[in-house]
């Protein structure tokens, strides 16, 4: 699935349309410590957290995250957000509880 697909499912709202709309999600990836998810998250993941900071975006961005998406209903924080416009970053927010974010996520890879 791309991340262009991604964007129309009515369960997740874009807050930043990155650059990389035509990147192929591989798997959504769940972690909300910053140091952990640098450590393991594969490339090519959707991140879903509800961590909406800078350093979010800063975590995403070494370890080639195709995007995050904000769960619980997290919004960016204002200067994370003009970040994420800098850096061609995609965001996107959902209501739904992280798992739930990520399984919607998963259940569509799979089709």
């Amino acid at each position: 699935m791309k991340v262009s697909e991604l964007v129309k499912m009515q369960e997740f709202k874009v807050r930043n349309e990155g650059t990389n709309m035509n990147r192929e999600i591989t798997v959504p990836y769940c972690c909300d410590l910053l140091s952990i998810a640098m450590a393991k998250m594969p490339a090519g993941a959707a991140w879903v957290t509800i961590m909406g900071n800078v350093n979010t975006l800063a975590v995403a961005a070494l370890t080639d995250a195709v995007c995050i998406i904000l769960a619980e209903g997290i919004h960016l924080d204002e200067h994370a957000l003009e970040k994420a416009k800098e850096q061609g970053i995609t965001v996107l927010e959902t209501q739904l509880p992280i798992f739930e974010a990520a399984l919607q996520i998963y259940q569509k890879i799979h089709e």
